[in-house]
C-alpha cells in the first residue's frame, strides 16, 4: 500500500463536537494495531514511511499483519478546527484518542495496541498508558519527550506557534519549515520537501499556508513558567504509574528533553530504555533507515 486510507470520528467538545482524521495503513481486519501521533504542529503524513515499513515487516518477517493508525490531531491536518481554541489542550487529545480506539475496537476487536508518540504525541501516549485503557498500551514508544520540558523550549514555542504563513509555492514553504525545523537532523532536500507536502494547504488565491488553525497559539502564549513546572509535576505522576514496556528515543542534541531528564526516566515508572541519536535535536522524523528500525525492533516488527 502506497497511500493510505483517510478516515474521521466524531469527538465531544465543550462546544459540541468535531471530526478528527486518521491514515490507516495496513490490513483493517488486523488485531495488531500501533498509533503514530505526531507532534504539536506536524500531522499524521510525518509517520508515511515508518508506517510502510510496519506493514511490510508482516511480509519481511513472516509475521502477523498490522495496522497503522496515524491521526492528525484536532486542529491539524485534515481534522477540523476547535471553536474555542483554549480547548487545545492534552484532555482534549487524550479524550479524542479514547473515542477513535473505541471506534476502531468496535470495528475489530483490538488484541495488542502499541504507541509511537512524537513531542505532544508522546505525552497523549503517556496519559492514556497510564490510565491502562482497554485495550491497554502494550509498547509505548516516547520519540524525544517525557515529563520535563525545558522552559526555554516552551519560550520558543510561543513565537512560532500560530504563524500559519503565506507561500506561493509548497517549495518556498518547506523553505521556511526547514529554519525553524533544523533540530530534525540531517535530511536531503528531496527528503524534507515529502515531509513538508502535507504541512500546507491550499488558499483560494493558489497560494500555501500551514495546515494548522493558527489558535493553537492561545493556549502555547498563555502558559506562565509556574504553569510548566506544575504540569511537570503532574506528567511525572503519569509517567509513574506506566507499566508496559517504554521506549525512550533521544535527540543526543535535544534541548527539549535533557539527558539528565532521560537518565531519570530509565530510573522510574516504567524504567524506559533508551536509544540516543546523535547529531539530532528535537525531534527525529522517524524516517531513516536506522531510526526506523530501532522502533521496529523495539515492536517486535524486525525479520
Amino acid at each position: 500500500m502506497s497511500e493510505p486510507i483517510l478516515d474521521f470520528v466524531q469527538c465531544p467538545d465543550t462546544l459540541g463536537e468535531h471530526r478528527m482524521a486518521y491514515w490507516s495503513w495496513g490490513d483493517k481486519s488486523a488485531s495488531h494495531l500501533v498509533f503514530c501521533v505526531h507532534g504539536l504542529t506536524r500531522q499524521g503524513r510525518d509517520f508515511d514511511l515508518l508506517a510502510q515499513a510496519l506493514v511490510a515487516s508482516a511480509q519481511v518477517g513472516h509475521l502477523p499483519s498490522v495496522r497503522v493508525i496515524c491521526p492528525d490531531v484536532v486542529g491539524r491536518g485534515k481534522s477540523d478546527w476547535l471553536q474555542d481554541p483554549l480547548g487545545y489542550q492534552f484532555a482534549q487529545y487524550a479524550s479524542d484518542m479514547a473515542e477513535l480506539l473505541q471506534s476502531l475496537n468496535e470495528q475489530r476487536s483490538i488484541d495488542r495496541l502499541d504507541w509511537v508518540g512524537t513531542s505532544m504525541g508522546g505525552v497523549i501516549g503517556m496519559l492514556i498508558a497510564a490510565k491502562k485503557t482497554s485495550p491497554p498500551i502494550s509498547h509505548l514508544v516516547l520519540n524525544d519527550i517525557g515529563p520535563p520540558v525545558s522552559w526555554k523550549s516552551i519560550l520558543n514555542m510561543k513565537t512560532y506557534v500560530g504563524e500559519v504563513g503565506k507561500f506561493q509555492t509548497v517549495q518556498d514553504a518547506a523553505n521556511a519549515l526547514w529554519e525553524i525545523s533544523k533540530s530534525f537532523g540531517p535530511h536531503t532536500a528531496s527528503e524534507w520537501l515529502a515531509l513538508s507536502q502535507n504541512m500546507v494547504r491550499r488558499l483560494e488565491d493558489g497560494t500555501y499556508c500551514l495546515h494548522y488553525d493558527p489558535q493553537l497559539r492561545v493556549p502555547i502564549r498563555a502558559v506562565t513558567e509556574e504553569q510548566a513546572m506544575a504540569g511537570e509535576t503532574t506528567l511525572w505522576q503519569v509517567y509513574d504509574l506506566i507499566e508496559c514496556p517504554t521506549l525512550l528515543i533521544r535527540g543526543a542534541e535535544s534541548v527539549l528533553l535533557s539527558a539528565a531528564a532521560a537518565l531519570e526516566m530509565t530510573q522510574r515508572g516504567p524504567r524506559a530504555q533508551v536509544a540516543s541519536l546523535p547529531g539530532v535535536g528535537h525531534a527525529p522524523t522517524l524516517t531513516h533507515e536506522d531510526q526506523i528500525a530501532i522502533v521496529l525492533k523495539f515492536l517486535g516488527r524486525h525479520a
